[in-house]
């Protein structure tokens, strides 16, 4: 993982189909999984899906900035799937991802994801203010070796932590942390996305 923020080979697209479980993290004292050594400041801002389209084999915004070049088989995940969420991910204001997830069922969804390149990135954010989310994500490992993903939020979702875990697969079987509250996974509301464009949820899960 490139801080936090990837699965790259290189600078090469690795698609996959993700698979997660989220959580929310309970207000306690013992937060073993804060340190600062593992500690990555992210900004994530949503595109305009309908914004990006594929000419030839350029994936473009506005049909004027390139974003990546795609292989065919990139090509056809593209345009096979009509439900994307787009985001850029800047982290630690170095590294830059562009990221497509397809629609999400319960725990998994398609995602591929890029490097990009900041020049672009910043012509692209530059045009509006982009619904998005601020957060610090820390990562920790559990006793079976599962590496957990936690985030703070920052701004308007200041107070919100939740957690998450990428599976090999759904029926995989973890150790759930005692400091985990209740299960999230396929809850659209709580996704960044949906926090990013409308804010915390007026009813909270029971």
């Amino acid at each position: 993982m490139l801080g936090t923020c990837s699965r790259f080979q290189g600078d090469y697209l690795v698609s996959q189909m993700e698979i997660e479980r989220r959580f929310f993290v309970q207000d306690i004292d013992d937060k073993p999984w804060m340190d600062d050594k593992h500690c990555t400041a992210i900004r994530q801002y949503y595109l305009d899906s309908g914004r990006i389209s594929c000419i030839g084999n350029l994936l473009m915004y506005d049909e004027k900035l390139q974003l990546t070049a795609l292989s065919e088989r990139e090509i056809h995940l593209f345009e096979e799937n009509k439900e994307w969420t787009s985001r850029i991910r800047v982290c630690d204001n170095s590294i830059v991802l562009l990221t497509l997830k397809g629609k999400r069922e319960y725990a998994t969804a398609l995602e591929l994801e890029w490097n990009m390149d900041l020049e672009v990135a910043t012509k692209i954010l530059d045009q509006q203010n982009y619904p998005a989310v601020i957060k610090s994500r820390y990562l920790w490992t559990n006793d079976d070796g599962m590496e957990w993903e936690i985030d703070c939020f920052e701004g308007s979702l200041e107070g919100l932590i939740l957690a998450e875990i990428e599976l090999p697969n759904f029926d995989f079987k973890i150790h759930l942390p005692k400091w985990l509250g209740i299960e999230i996974t396929g809850a659209h509301q709580w996704s960044n996305s949906s926090l990013a464009h409308h804010g915390l949820p007026e009813k909270s899960l029971e």
